[in-house]
């Protein structure tokens, strides 16, 4: 996981669950889960829901199962078998381009958010890297989003109902989109 730190880490955590609504029973996916840390986050604040974890990494998938032989978790590598939750999160998925060119990459992001569409029932989240961060920090093999366009694209394809949350202390931000 590319991740600089724990604590950023926990911090794109809070931002992407204030799309969920923890009234009552729900379920989420979580797409893109890696090893499963969002689990580990959702119990040290008291969270239970049922919980489901994709990632097309099959080592990373067994090393979640391995991490979290809970009742109320699964994980999976097949997304075929994901099933549409309450909510689905994505974190960090979308920065990683490597070598893929940047109109190959776009397509590639507003594609995976109709599929996170598809794949939630009362709103969905995911954050991404900005192009509002300082140019010479930026690395070449990441990608950047514009938020205000990835606002659009959300507000015009899936829900009016959609925050930008550009306001806490890391080159990102994070989408909220409540059906």
């Amino acid at each position: 996981m590319d991740w600089n730190s724990a604590d950023s880490q926990r911090l794109r955590f809070a931002q992407l669950l204030h799309a969920l609504d923890f009234d009552g029973e729900m379920s989420l996916n979580d797409y893109g889960c890696g090893y499963g840390a969002l689990v580990d986050y959702l119990v040290s604040n008291g969270r239970r829901l049922t919980y489901r974890g994709f990632d097309i990494n099959e080592s990373m998938i067994a090393t979640a199962r391995q991490r979290h032989d809970v009742p109320w978790c699964s994980f999976t590598s097949d997304r075929h078998q994901l099933q549409p939750a309450d909510y689905t999160v994505a974190s960090g998925i979308f920065n990683v381009r490597l070598a893929h060119g940047l109109d190959a990459w776009r397509e590639y992001v507003v594609q995976t958010v109709e599929a996170i569409n598809a794949l939630s029932v009362r709103g969905f989240a995911f954050n991404m890297l900005s192009t509002y961060s300082d140019p010479e920090k930026r690395r070449a093999d990441l990608f950047y989003a514009d938020p205000l366009e990835m606002f659009d694209l959300c507000r015009r394809k899936f829900s009016p109902r959609v925050a930008l949350l550009h306001d806490y202390p890391l080159y990102e931000f994070t989408m909220i989109v409540r059906k």
